[in-house]
Protein backbone atom coordinates (compact mmCIF):
# COMPACT_ATOMS: atom_id res chain seq x y z
CA UNK A 1 0.00 0.00 0.00
CA UNK A 2 1.39 3.16 -0.95
CA UNK A 3 2.04 6.12 1.68
CA UNK A 4 -1.04 8.22 0.32
CA UNK A 5 -3.53 5.45 1.26
CA UNK A 6 -2.13 4.59 4.49
CA UNK A 7 -5.41 4.36 6.60
CA UNK A 8 -5.54 4.65 10.44
CA UNK A 9 -5.59 2.05 12.64
CA UNK A 10 -9.26 0.75 14.08
CA UNK A 11 -8.68 1.37 17.60
CA UNK A 12 -7.96 5.28 16.68
CA UNK A 13 -11.76 6.35 16.42
CA UNK A 14 -13.91 3.31 14.67
CA UNK A 15 -13.82 0.16 12.35
CA UNK A 16 -14.88 1.96 9.26
CA UNK A 17 -13.11 4.73 7.60
CA UNK A 18 -14.93 7.47 5.78
CA UNK A 19 -13.19 8.87 3.00
CA UNK A 20 -13.82 12.67 1.69
CA UNK A 21 -12.76 13.20 -1.61
CA UNK A 22 -13.28 15.83 -4.51
CA UNK A 23 -10.83 17.18 -7.70
CA UNK A 24 -11.95 19.50 -10.49
CA UNK A 25 -10.99 18.13 -13.89
CA UNK A 26 -12.36 18.13 -17.15
CA UNK A 27 -13.96 15.47 -17.13
CA UNK A 28 -16.09 14.78 -20.41
CA UNK A 29 -16.79 11.17 -20.02
CA UNK A 30 -18.35 11.17 -16.32
CA UNK A 31 -21.41 10.18 -17.62
CA UNK A 32 -19.71 6.79 -19.08
CA UNK A 33 -17.71 6.74 -15.60
CA UNK A 34 -20.75 5.88 -13.71
CA UNK A 35 -21.27 2.69 -14.31
CA UNK A 36 -18.04 0.99 -13.75
CA UNK A 37 -17.38 3.13 -10.16
CA UNK A 38 -20.68 1.80 -9.13
CA UNK A 39 -19.58 -1.89 -9.64
CA UNK A 40 -16.58 -1.14 -8.09
CA UNK A 41 -18.33 0.10 -4.89
CA UNK A 42 -20.43 -2.43 -4.81
CA UNK A 43 -18.02 -5.06 -5.03
CA UNK A 44 -16.50 -3.75 -2.05
CA UNK A 45 -19.33 -3.23 0.06
CA UNK A 46 -19.03 0.89 0.09
CA UNK A 47 -22.04 3.14 0.93
CA UNK A 48 -22.18 7.26 0.95
CA UNK A 49 -22.11 8.80 -2.13
CA UNK A 50 -20.14 9.99 -5.40
CA UNK A 51 -21.31 12.99 -7.33
CA UNK A 52 -19.69 13.19 -10.99
CA UNK A 53 -19.69 16.13 -13.31
CA UNK A 54 -18.01 17.46 -16.64
CA UNK A 55 -15.87 19.40 -14.00
CA UNK A 56 -14.55 16.17 -11.55
CA UNK A 57 -15.63 14.07 -8.65
CA UNK A 58 -16.89 15.47 -5.56
CA UNK A 59 -18.33 12.95 -1.94
CA UNK A 60 -18.08 11.24 0.61
CA UNK A 61 -17.89 7.48 1.40
CA UNK A 62 -17.32 4.86 4.30
CA UNK A 63 -16.13 1.05 3.84
CA UNK A 64 -13.26 -0.97 5.29
CA UNK A 65 -9.84 -0.18 5.12
CA UNK A 66 -9.33 -2.29 2.35
CA UNK A 67 -12.32 -1.15 0.68
CA UNK A 68 -11.84 2.48 0.51
CA UNK A 69 -8.15 1.98 -0.51
CA UNK A 70 -9.29 0.00 -3.58
CA UNK A 71 -11.59 3.19 -4.41
CA UNK A 72 -9.20 5.15 -3.98
CA UNK A 73 -6.37 3.54 -6.31
CA UNK A 74 -8.95 2.93 -8.85
CA UNK A 75 -9.71 6.82 -8.98
CA UNK A 76 -6.11 7.78 -9.16
CA UNK A 77 -5.61 5.08 -12.06
CA UNK A 78 -7.94 7.54 -14.25
CA UNK A 79 -5.77 10.18 -15.84
CA UNK A 80 -8.19 12.85 -14.72
CA UNK A 81 -7.54 12.05 -11.07
CA UNK A 82 -4.28 11.24 -10.63
CA UNK A 83 -3.85 14.48 -8.42
CA UNK A 84 -6.97 13.60 -6.34
CA UNK A 85 -6.37 13.94 -2.49
CA UNK A 86 -8.64 13.19 -0.06
CA UNK A 87 -9.45 13.26 3.90
CA UNK A 88 -10.21 10.76 6.35
CA UNK A 89 -12.08 10.13 9.79
CA UNK A 90 -13.24 6.88 11.57
CA UNK A 91 -16.80 5.98 12.32
CA UNK A 92 -17.62 3.00 14.72
CA UNK A 93 -20.56 2.01 12.54
CA UNK A 94 -21.30 2.81 9.55
CA UNK A 95 -22.49 6.37 8.74
CA UNK A 96 -24.45 5.97 5.88
CA UNK A 97 -27.50 3.85 4.64
CA UNK A 98 -27.14 3.33 1.22
CA UNK A 99 -24.83 3.54 -1.79
CA UNK A 100 -25.51 6.81 -4.34
CA UNK A 101 -23.21 7.95 -6.97
CA UNK A 102 -25.16 10.62 -8.74
CA UNK A 103 -24.70 12.62 -12.50
CA UNK A 104 -24.70 16.15 -11.65
CA UNK A 105 -24.39 19.43 -13.91
CA UNK A 106 -21.67 20.76 -10.78
CA UNK A 107 -19.84 18.55 -8.19
CA UNK A 108 -20.74 21.52 -5.62
CA UNK A 109 -23.76 23.71 -6.80
CA UNK A 110 -22.87 27.18 -7.27
CA UNK A 111 -24.61 28.40 -10.34
CA UNK A 112 -22.37 30.51 -11.77
CA UNK A 113 -21.03 30.18 -15.15
CA UNK A 114 -17.28 29.88 -16.43
CA UNK A 115 -15.96 29.57 -13.15
CA UNK A 116 -13.10 27.06 -13.76
CA UNK A 117 -10.81 26.65 -10.67
CA UNK A 118 -8.34 24.54 -12.91
CA UNK A 119 -7.78 28.31 -14.23
CA UNK A 120 -7.85 30.56 -11.47
CA UNK A 121 -8.47 29.78 -7.28
CA UNK A 122 -7.42 31.41 -4.46
CA UNK A 123 -4.11 30.56 -2.60
CA UNK A 124 -3.53 27.63 -0.34
CA UNK A 125 -2.86 28.05 3.40
CA UNK A 126 -1.70 24.53 5.13
CA UNK A 127 -3.57 24.29 8.72
CA UNK A 128 -0.13 25.28 10.33
CA UNK A 129 -0.31 28.48 8.93
CA UNK A 130 -3.89 29.27 8.95
CA UNK A 131 -4.20 30.79 12.65
CA UNK A 132 -1.35 33.45 11.62
CA UNK A 133 -3.02 34.42 8.58
CA UNK A 134 -7.10 34.90 9.99
CA UNK A 135 -5.80 36.65 13.31
CA UNK A 136 -4.13 39.53 10.86
CA UNK A 137 -6.39 41.98 11.07
CA UNK A 138 -5.89 42.96 7.74
CA UNK A 139 -7.83 40.14 6.67
CA UNK A 140 -11.24 39.14 6.32
CA UNK A 141 -12.40 35.80 7.47
CA UNK A 142 -15.61 33.89 5.49
CA UNK A 143 -17.33 30.96 6.61
CA UNK A 144 -18.31 29.66 3.29
CA UNK A 145 -21.29 27.04 4.56
CA UNK A 146 -25.01 26.77 5.19
CA UNK A 147 -26.39 28.48 8.10
CA UNK A 148 -26.86 24.82 9.83
CA UNK A 149 -23.50 24.25 9.56
CA UNK A 150 -22.27 27.54 11.22
CA UNK A 151 -24.40 27.27 13.93
CA UNK A 152 -22.37 24.53 15.64
CA UNK A 153 -18.92 25.52 15.17
CA UNK A 154 -16.92 28.57 13.61
CA UNK A 155 -13.57 30.03 13.10
CA UNK A 156 -12.75 32.92 15.94
CA UNK A 157 -13.85 36.14 14.34
CA UNK A 158 -15.09 34.58 10.76
CA UNK A 159 -18.07 36.45 9.18
CA UNK A 160 -21.00 34.03 8.91
CA UNK A 161 -22.81 34.91 5.25
CA UNK A 162 -25.85 33.10 6.74
CA UNK A 163 -26.74 31.18 3.66
CA UNK A 164 -29.38 28.63 3.26
CA UNK A 165 -27.43 27.34 0.05
CA UNK A 166 -24.36 27.55 -1.87
CA UNK A 167 -26.32 29.04 -4.40
CA UNK A 168 -27.06 32.28 -2.25
CA UNK A 169 -23.23 32.97 -1.80
CA UNK A 170 -22.65 35.45 -5.12
CA UNK A 171 -25.43 37.36 -4.07
CA UNK A 172 -24.12 38.02 -0.71
CA UNK A 173 -20.99 38.61 -2.10
CA UNK A 174 -22.13 41.30 -4.81
CA UNK A 175 -24.63 43.00 -1.10
CA UNK A 176 -21.00 43.34 0.82
CA UNK A 177 -19.05 45.77 -0.57
CA UNK A 178 -17.46 46.55 2.58
CA UNK A 179 -15.72 43.14 1.59
CA UNK A 180 -13.21 45.36 -0.27
CA UNK A 181 -12.56 47.43 3.17
CA UNK A 182 -9.56 45.32 3.61
CA UNK A 183 -6.60 43.70 1.47
CA UNK A 184 -6.76 39.84 2.47
CA UNK A 185 -9.80 37.71 1.66
CA UNK A 186 -9.25 34.44 3.67
CA UNK A 187 -12.28 31.37 3.38
CA UNK A 188 -12.71 28.21 4.14
CA UNK A 189 -15.18 25.17 4.19
CA UNK A 190 -15.48 21.63 5.47
CA UNK A 191 -13.43 20.07 3.10
CA UNK A 192 -12.24 22.64 0.78
CA UNK A 193 -14.46 22.42 -2.06
CA UNK A 194 -16.75 25.10 -1.72
CA UNK A 195 -13.31 27.32 -1.36
CA UNK A 196 -12.16 26.32 -4.91
CA UNK A 197 -15.50 27.70 -6.20
CA UNK A 198 -15.39 30.25 -3.65
CA UNK A 199 -12.12 31.78 -4.07
CA UNK A 200 -12.37 31.48 -8.26
CA UNK A 201 -15.42 33.92 -7.65
CA UNK A 202 -13.71 35.90 -5.78
CA UNK A 203 -10.93 36.49 -8.03
CA UNK A 204 -13.11 37.01 -11.25
CA UNK A 205 -14.97 40.05 -8.94
CA UNK A 206 -11.64 41.53 -8.74
CA UNK A 207 -10.14 40.30 -5.27
CA UNK A 208 -6.58 40.30 -5.59
CA UNK A 209 -4.76 38.43 -1.92
CA UNK A 210 -7.54 35.56 -1.82
CA UNK A 211 -6.71 32.51 0.54
CA UNK A 212 -8.56 29.41 1.47
CA UNK A 213 -7.71 26.12 4.24
CA UNK A 214 -6.32 23.84 2.38
CA UNK A 215 -8.12 20.26 3.02
CA UNK A 216 -10.91 22.62 5.13
CA UNK A 217 -12.14 22.57 8.65
CA UNK A 218 -11.45 18.39 8.69
CA UNK A 219 -7.63 18.56 8.13
CA UNK A 220 -7.46 21.73 10.46
CA UNK A 221 -9.09 19.71 12.81
CA UNK A 222 -6.81 16.70 12.22
CA UNK A 223 -3.55 18.89 12.40
CA UNK A 224 -3.81 21.77 14.80
CA UNK A 225 -3.50 20.67 18.49
CA UNK A 226 -6.69 21.82 20.59
CA UNK A 227 -4.87 23.83 22.52
CA UNK A 228 -3.42 26.20 19.77
CA UNK A 229 -6.97 25.57 17.80
CA UNK A 230 -9.03 29.16 17.35
CA UNK A 231 -11.58 26.84 15.89
CA UNK A 232 -14.93 26.70 18.06
CA UNK A 233 -17.69 24.45 18.81
CA UNK A 234 -18.15 21.48 16.43
CA UNK A 235 -17.45 21.03 12.69
CA UNK A 236 -21.14 19.62 10.88
CA UNK A 237 -20.79 16.50 8.64
CA UNK A 238 -22.43 14.95 5.82
CA UNK A 239 -23.66 11.90 7.43
CA UNK A 240 -25.01 10.00 10.29
CA UNK A 241 -21.92 10.98 12.84
CA UNK A 242 -23.55 15.00 12.47
CA UNK A 243 -20.20 16.24 14.28
CA UNK A 244 -16.82 15.51 14.25
CA UNK A 245 -14.53 17.68 17.00
CA UNK A 246 -10.67 17.88 17.05
CA UNK A 247 -8.55 14.77 16.45
CA UNK A 248 -11.77 13.91 14.13
CA UNK A 249 -13.64 12.25 16.85
CA UNK A 250 -16.93 12.26 16.59
CA UNK A 251 -19.25 14.82 18.72
CA UNK A 252 -22.11 14.99 20.15
CA UNK A 253 -24.60 16.25 18.36
CA UNK A 254 -27.72 14.52 17.04
CA UNK A 255 -29.82 15.45 13.79
CA UNK A 256 -33.50 16.64 14.05
CA UNK A 257 -34.63 14.23 10.90
CA UNK A 258 -37.74 16.52 10.88
CA UNK A 259 -35.64 19.78 9.27
CA UNK A 260 -32.62 18.20 8.93
CA UNK A 261 -30.52 19.99 11.40
CA UNK A 262 -27.91 19.75 14.02
CA UNK A 263 -29.50 19.69 17.74
CA UNK A 264 -27.70 19.81 20.88
CA UNK A 265 -27.81 17.76 23.80
CA UNK A 266 -29.89 21.33 25.63
CA UNK A 267 -32.21 21.07 22.29
CA UNK A 268 -33.24 18.16 23.43
CA UNK A 269 -34.59 18.79 26.61
CA UNK A 270 -36.73 21.10 24.78
CA UNK A 271 -39.91 20.65 25.04
CA UNK A 272 -40.17 21.12 21.19
CA UNK A 273 -38.36 18.08 20.72
CA UNK A 274 -40.00 14.77 19.64
CA UNK A 275 -37.48 12.44 18.57
CA UNK A 276 -37.75 12.00 14.66
CA UNK A 277 -40.55 14.61 14.56
CA UNK A 278 -39.24 18.10 15.66
CA UNK A 279 -37.03 20.33 17.38
CA UNK A 280 -37.16 23.51 18.38
CA UNK A 281 -35.88 25.05 15.00
CA UNK A 282 -38.65 23.30 12.88
CA UNK A 283 -41.33 23.19 15.74
CA UNK A 284 -42.86 26.83 14.57
CA UNK A 285 -42.39 25.98 10.98
CA UNK A 286 -44.52 22.29 11.13
CA UNK A 287 -47.58 21.59 10.97
CA UNK A 288 -49.60 19.28 13.27
CA UNK A 289 -50.49 16.96 9.63
CA UNK A 290 -46.53 17.28 9.18
CA UNK A 291 -45.85 16.22 12.47
CA UNK A 292 -48.37 13.00 12.70
CA UNK A 293 -46.72 12.19 9.19
CA UNK A 294 -43.10 12.51 10.47
CA UNK A 295 -44.39 10.12 13.34
CA UNK A 296 -45.33 6.91 11.47
CA UNK A 297 -42.32 7.20 10.51
CA UNK A 298 -40.48 6.94 13.12
CA UNK A 299 -42.64 4.17 14.35
CA UNK A 300 -41.71 2.32 10.75
CA UNK A 301 -38.22 3.39 11.98
CA UNK A 302 -38.65 1.82 15.40
CA UNK A 303 -39.92 -1.11 14.34
CA UNK A 304 -37.11 -1.84 12.18
CA UNK A 305 -35.13 -1.27 14.40
CA UNK A 306 -36.46 -3.70 16.76
CA UNK A 307 -36.56 -6.45 13.83
CA UNK A 308 -32.50 -5.93 13.81
CA UNK A 309 -32.92 -3.78 10.21
CA UNK A 310 -31.93 -0.82 9.30
CA UNK A 311 -35.05 1.62 7.89
CA UNK A 312 -34.21 3.13 4.58
CA UNK A 313 -36.09 6.65 5.79
CA UNK A 314 -33.51 6.94 9.13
Amino acid sequence: MTEDLKIPRHEEGGAFCVAALYHFARFPRFESFREPLLALLQENGIKGTLLLAHEGINGTIAGTDAGIAAVLAFLRAQPEFTGLEHKESRASKMPFVRLKVKLKKEIVTMGVENIDPNEIVGTYVDPKDWNALISDPETIVIDTRNDYETAIGIFKGAVDPNTKTFREFPDWVQNNPGLHNKPKIAMYCTGGIRCEKATAYMKQQGFDEVYHLKGGILKYLEEVPAEESLWEGACFVFDERVSIEHGLKQGNHKLCHACRNPITAEEITSPYYEEGVSCSNCYESRTEADRDRYRQRQLQIRLARERGEKHIGS
